[in-house]
């Protein structure tokens, strides 16, 4: 009996213990998302990095049951990373196709202030690299500068409009800053109150450990079907080429060359 895998099989049931027994976090407290219509916010200031509002997250969607932070975000090992890497040594279309796939996704949090909501205090709203990239183009304009300033600073007008328009399944929002500059409130203690008592962006999910994320992997590449057919269809849809040139033909040890691939 090997006691290092014992070892590493209880400190894992373990830690899926402590999850499930963990407290359960209220994302209406922590995050906002712009309804569709008009909306009117304040980027305020991050507690932790007062030069820099904005805080970047990699996520993978559709691995596993649950959404995966990529430990990419923490400048740690990713190991769903390493095998896009592995694919595209291959230089096979069909791999690297499939690591395009697997390639995590930029979101992009900034804390915010909801003109009405104010009683909601400072909550994260969760975008992506369009209104990232006018966000980062605003503050260099000189016109209109540091937006985040507590005295002259800018509210900015969200306008989002629902699938019906963006022929997707997703909303969509732009961003226009009001003209005239504002203080982000008359009652100093109010604004003392939002820059001190700020939620985490990333506390609402979980991180996976490096094992937990190539199992989630592994299991999506090779899914267990019922029948033989969805079996055959799956593999194609997932099949990482090998030296083997036929995908359903069995290997001698498909678990060693599913780990090679991490080596």
């Amino acid at each position: 009996m090997d006691i290092t895998e014992i070892k590493k099989e209880l400190q894992k049931i373990n830690q899926q213990k402590e999850r499930k027994s963990a407290k359960k976090v209220d994302f209406d407290k922590i995050f906002w998302k712009p309804p569709v219509g008009k909306k009117v916010i304040r980027v305020v200031p991050y507690k932790d990095n007062p030069n820099n509002p904005f805080v970047k997250a990699y996520f993978y969607y559709g691995i596993g049951n649950k959404v995966m932070i990529s430990p990419i975000t923490f400048d740690e090992k990713d190991p769903i990373q390493n095998f896009t890497k592995k694919l595209r040594e291959t230089n096979e279309k069909e791999n690297w196709s499939l690591a395009n796939k697997l390639s995590p996704k930029l979101r992009i949090f900034a804390p915010v202030i909801v003109r009405g909501e104010e009683d909601k205090g400072v909550r994260w709203w969760q975008f992506g690299k369009t209104v990232y990239t006018d966000f980062l183009s605003m503050a260099d304009d000189e016109d209109i500068g540091d937006y985040t300033d507590i005295q002259e600073g800018r509210d900015f007008t969200i306008d989002t409009i629902g699938p019906e328009l963006t022929g997707t399944q997703y909303n969509k929002s732009s961003i226009r800053p009001k003209t005239k500059t504002t203080p982000l409130s008359d009652n100093e203690d109010q604004i003392n109150k939002w820059l001190d008592n700020q939620p985490e962006p990333l506390e609402g999910y979980t991180r996976f450990t490096f094992e937990e994320m190539k199992e989630n992997l592994q299991k999506w590449l090779t899914p267990e079907e019922d029948d033989e057919e969805d079996v055959e269809e799956s593999v194609k849809e997932s099949e990482v080429k090998t030296h083997n040139p036929n995908p359903l033909e069995k290997k001698k040890d498909p678990q060693k060359e599913f780990n090679d691939l991490f080596d």
